[in-house]
């Protein structure tokens, strides 16, 4: 694991003690500053006092859980990177918690490395808010944001607008899982059925993946949605 070149301020919301007590162990480690909370309302109590660059939050918490934790925030105006962590397993929780304006979710138990990559990338995410980056690179792909033109190991790939829109959406959140509701109606302006969905992914996969079979850029989060593999 590679320290990061700034250290962030990270706020940890679990009612388990020994998983906040690991959390803040690993996450101080990796230089970061740690500050604690045991249950939402807490959370939220010391977001108000003190300035934090992510939230990593349990959802299944006594009193106010993290799916309150996040529509507060999120209804407040909030853009504050949340990472959910959760011993829930059913995908409905995760879908729920992304849709209500979670970056990104890591299940219960979980790799430190895991975990970090999730922060860095939601971190990173936010930071490109301000400006979309004009060229885009990972692995053999490469997308020109500004001419429109898309490249796999150098060679020109044709695209229909359809599936530019889906992979220009994919970039403008590379390493952020997105679930499927937010892709339909940010791409098809509606929520329609989810097979058209999988539908595009496939033909996209197989113009820019080396393997559709086996993809190494458009990654599946099963029963959730799509994550497109971070920048380079």
């Amino acid at each position: 694991m590679n320290a990061p070149q700034k250290p962030l301020r990270v706020l940890v919301v679990d009612d388990e003690p020994a998983i906040r007590r690991l959390l803040h162990a690993s996450l101080s480690a990796e230089g970061h500053q740690i500050e604690e909370a045991a249950d939402g309302q807490s959370a939220l109590s010391l977001l108000g006092r003190n300035a934090i660059d992510v939230l990593v939050l349990d959802l299944g918490m006594p009193g106010m859980d993290g799916f309150e934790v996040i529509r507060q925030l999120r209804e407040q105006g909030s853009s504050l990177p949340i990472i959910v962590l959760s011993s829930r397993a059913d995908e409905a929780g995760k879908v729920r918690a992304l849709d209500m304006g979670a970056d990104d979710f890591v299940t219960k138990p979980f790799g430190m490395d895991e975990l970090l990559a999730r922060i860095r990338a939601a971190v990173r995410h936010k930071l490109q808010q301000g400006g979309e980056t004009p060229l885009f690179k990972s692995g053999d792909l490469t997308v020109d944001l500004v001419r429109r033109i898309v490249t796999v190991r150098n060679s020109k790939v044709k695209l229909t607008p359809r599936e530019y829109d889906l992979l220009r959406l994919l970039v403008a959140h590379a390493g952020k899982v997105l679930t499927h509701k937010f892709i339909l109606r940010e791409v098809w302006g509606t929520e329609t059925d989810v097979q058209y969905l999988r539908i595009y992914v496939r033909t996209l996969r197989q113009k820019i993946e080396a393997d559709a079979q086996q993809p190494k850029l458009i990654l599946t989060e099963q029963g959730v949605g799509y994550r497109l593999r971070a920048g380079d």
